[in-house]
């Protein structure tokens, strides 16, 4: 078997380390970046080696894979703390943040300028995929490009889709959480609006996820997170405000109006006021029963 190319990952949040781990089993040799010096500990302890200045662990990486918050804090890196033009010609970089689709753009032009192959390839599956290498991919660049960094990204998803160029991974993730977001606030609503008739809400998830109203809401988060009261997928509520926000924006640059988006959007917004900072994003259910005094 070849050699594996060297990966400097940055970002060993809730996804990155199991992810950054899933990359070690697979033969990759794995530097990683941090600002958390445990997060950085426990890669180290995976076999990997750690670095608290990204731009050590980028240092002779073929590979540099970014799993950060947002376009502020991978921009911030590649170009306040220096990362991108430390990079010679004929790296890849591999972004698995959930980005604004037109930053990204911007950052591949760039890249491009300095030889550089920007690939984005944000994930959905939550932290459960990333322990298991099952997320689904959606990879943004050009045919080489991608192509290039399939093989790492088949050791991190189950399914990677090439959905177009530079950016066009950022809009399908915004998309897809809009999409998503979306689906729970209705699913939760017309649960409370069961549970109020006096209905059994498990029988009632049981009789829509057989007929035309099931979404991931249905078969996964209100059995799994709602109706047990632990509100622990793994994924925050704020960062899918922040997704939806990144889609609305993008209809809004497109001309396309979209009310209904905007209407979620904002019930989001203030969920995200009153709840908590680490608030998981299906507390969104117990924040919806809570705007109703009556509700038990």
């Amino acid at each position: 078997m070849s050699e594996r190319p060297r990966v400097a990952f940055v970002g060993l949040g809730r996804m990155g380390l199991p992810m950054a781990g899933n990359l070690l089993a697979a033969g990759y040799p794995v530097t990683g970046s941090d600002l958390s010096e445990a997060a950085r500990s426990a890669l180290a302890e995976a076999g990997g080696t750690a670095e608290a200045d990204p731009l050590r662990a980028v240092d002779g990486a073929d590979v540099v894979v970014l799993m950060l918050p947002d376009s502020r804090v991978v921009d911030a890196l590649l170009f306040d703390t220096g990362v991108l033009g430390a990079l010679p010609s004929g790296t890849l970089v591999v972004d698995m943040s959930s980005s604004e689709p037109e930053a990204t753009r911007r950052i591949a032009e760039l890249a491009a300028e300095g030889g550089v192959a920007y690939v984005d390839a944000p994930v959905s599956g939550g932290v459960s995929g990333a322990r298991a290498g099952s997320l689904t991919i959606v990879a943004g660049g050009t045919d080489a490009d991608v192509e290039r960094a399939r093989p790492l990204l088949e050791v991190l998803g189950s399914r990677v889709l090439h959905v177009g160029p530079a950016g066009a991974g950022d809009a399908v993730k915004a998309l897809n959480n809009l999409l998503s977001a979306t689906h729970l606030l209705v699913t939760s609503e017309a649960m409370l609006v069961a549970r109020r008739f006096g209905l059994d809400v498990g029988q009632v998830l049981d009789a829509v996820n057989t007929s035309s109203g099931r979404s991931g809401s249905t078969e996964k988060k209100w059995p799994d997170f709602i109706v047990p009261e632990t509100y622990d997928s793994g994924f925050g509520l704020r960062l899918m405000v922040k997704d939806m926000g990144i889609a609305v924006a993008l209809a809004e640059s497109t001309g396309v109006p979209t009310p209904l988006s905007h209407d979620a959007l904002a019930l989001w917004r203030r969920a995200a006021d009153d709840l908590p900072e680490d608030a998981d994003h299906t507390e969104i259910a117990r924040w919806l029963s809570g705007q109703n005094s009556t509700d038990e």
